[in-house]
């Protein structure tokens, strides 16, 4: 998802980033607006770098993948291995 000046303006200019989205917070907030939880992607490598908290206006989400030449294709996706109580 990508999180720019669109979806909050503390997002403008050079502070977008791209935000692979592990959840959505229930919680109430403003008509319009979410918490999201997830990662930022380092678009070079398409790995996940930090974990991030952001609220954001729905209405400028903008739900596209990061287009890169170097990006790995969806079905070529490293494998994980989850452990109980992990």
């Amino acid at each position: 998802m990508l999180v720019n000046g669109r979806a909050s303006v503390q997002f403008g200019g050079d502070r977008a980033l791209w935000l692979r989205v592990t959840s959505v917070c229930d919680k109430p907030t403003y008509h319009g607006w979410v918490w999201l939880t997830g990662y930022s992607i380092d678009l070079a490598t398409g790995r996940a770098l930090t974990r991030r908290e952001v609220f954001v206006e729905i209405a400028g989400l903008q739900n596209q993948r990061p287009r890169t030449d170097s990006a790995p294709p969806c079905d070529k996706a490293e494998s994980t291995t989850r452990r109980r109580g992990v």
